[in-house]
């Protein structure tokens, strides 16, 4: 196309019409294009941009938001059951629909191929970005689709080892150890540790900040006594059908998540064991149903909406302003002190997150 003469337009009004005139395209996908509706593609949607910049028009309504942003967000969780991913997705909904933005979630069931094939409809849907929680430590093919089609992500919870990337969690290794060493001063000895799939970041290093702690006490966690399962009350049952079928049960076992850790005794006390009398049974979520006064579980508390509120900040910083810069924003942790670690119950209201 032919480079356009903008000198005959510089005084007077110019209309939508002119614009698709000098592009070659409709009136209808100018006004897509200037109101930032989908349906138009990213080359016409520049060109559209370009020339109704050097001529001059405003749409008649005044200032409309970013027509390059599909004003979508993708949001990627492992799945809907667990209380913890439901939080963040209610918590990122809420706070993206401040901004104008809309949200397509999407679970992966711990699928690395489910993921690569999510994360490849989310760029060809051309979303503003996404915020993945589902993250498998050594499945990078998600983040590259991204990545390579200029989509910026935030990884919430988990991480990637070989790719850098805005982040969003905890110190999981700082409260492995809070959680473990709290359970070592009841003078338990007969230690278990159950986490969720070693492929998530997260997990493994509870796991490994698990295993430290216990044998900086003099303590070893070793072989059957370290399990890895599901990340929901059901992958709890079946670890502890594992844990206290033997001749020699562990005194209390160490979950990485407090549905793991539901799970766990749920089990304990179909089989008739008393909780924390006869097992003790820590989490590692504080999810609000797991502190209440019926569970009372101890647990190590994450803030669910600081962490859904940051990620989201991180995002919307990257699609206003891209940079070729990596942040990483840790959230405070606090350990919960419940009934089921063999403590005093507490008779105090737990602060809000």
């Amino acid at each position: 196309m032919d480079d356009i003469d903008v000198s005959a337009t510089a005084a007077k009004t110019v209309s939508a019409a002119a614009v698709a005139r000098a592009c070659g395209v409709s009136k209808a996908t100018v006004s897509y294009v200037m109101n930032g509706q989908p349906g138009v593609s990213a080359d016409t949607r520049r060109r559209v941009i370009k020339v109704a910049g050097e001529l001059g028009y405003r749409p008649a309504t005044g200032p409309r938001p970013d027509p390059l942003l599909t004003r979508v967000v993708g949001l990627i969780l492992p799945n809907l059951s667990n209380p913890m991913y439901t939080g963040w997705a209610e918590r990122i909904i809420s706070v993206t629909r401040e901004q104008g933005f809309d949200v397509f979630v999407a679970t992966t069931d711990d699928d690395p191929d489910t993921l690569a094939q999510v994360a490849g409809t989310l760029a060809a849907r051309n979303v503003d970005g996404v915020i993945i929680a589902a993250l498998l430590r050594e499945d990078l093919r998600a983040l590259r689709t991204l990545r390579q089609k200029r989509i910026p992500f935030v990884c919430l919870s988990r991480s990637a080892d070989q790719l850098h990337g805005d982040y969003v969690g905890i110190d999981f290794d700082a409260a492995a150890t809070l959680l473990m060493e709290h359970v070592l001063e009841h003078g338990y000895r007969e230690l278990a540790t159950v986490i969720g799939p070693r492929t998530s970041t997260a997990s493994l290093i509870r796991e490994e900040a698990f295993v430290r702690a216990a044998e900086a006490a003099g303590v070893a966690v070793r072989g059957a006594r370290k399990v890895s399962t599901r990340l929901d009350s059901a992958g709890g049952r079946a670890a502890a059908r594992s844990l206290l079928c033997g001749p020699r049960p562990p005194e209390a076992v160490v979950c990485g998540s407090d549905e793991i850790a539901i799970g766990v005794m749920e089990h304990a006390m179909s089989m008739g064991l008393r909780i924390p009398e006869d097992l003790a049974v820590v989490g590692g979520d504080g999810l609000p149903h797991s502190r209440s006064a019926l569970i009372n579980l101890t647990t190590v508390i994450q803030p669910i909406n600081v962490m859904a509120e940051r990620s989201f900040e991180l995002l919307l910083d990257q699609i206003i302003r891209p940079r070729s810069t990596y942040h990483h924003v840790i959230c405070e942790h606090r350990l919960h002190i419940g009934r089921t670690c063999g403590c005093p119950p507490v008779r105090r209201r737990s602060a809000p997150d």
